[in-house]
């Protein structure tokens, strides 16, 4: 018979622990992907006003027309475009500011924070 001291491998408890960190972790992961999908594809929404010839694209409301057409396609409900987005026209181009924070519930009184702040210049086409 062998002694507890030549046995190897992880006990029961020890399995326990690592999953419940792995759980923690996936958890926190699920949370917050889905608001980075969002921003990439708000991302792709303000550089395909460059590219994209039907859009059309001529002033600031047709900006936040396009972009607000683009959430719609996109599922993307819970963001207020008018705080996140400003758009300014200087020398032929659009000067856009993309600016927000989400916040998802964790444990009890403990969230997690995403913050997103980029600044992109589009050419009028």
């Amino acid at each position: 018979m062998k002694s507890a001291h030549s046995q190897k491998g992880m006990s029961i408890l020890s399995w326990l622990m690592v999953l419940a960190f792995v759980a923690f972790f996936a958890s926190a992961a699920f949370k917050v992907l889905p608001h980075y999908f969002d921003y990439m594809s708000l991302e792709k929404m303000i550089t395909s006003v460059e590219t994209d010839k039907a859009g059309d694209v001529r002033s600031i409301s047709d900006f936040y027309s396009h972009i607000s057409k683009g959430m719609q396609v996109n599922s993307i409900r819970d963001l207020d475009m008018q705080d996140a987005i400003k758009i300014k026209v200087e020398n032929n181009e659009f000067r856009v500011h993309m600016k927000y924070e989400k916040r998802e519930p964790l444990i009890e009184n403990i969230d997690l924070v995403v913050r997103f702040d980029k600044e992109f210049r589009v050419r009028m086409p």
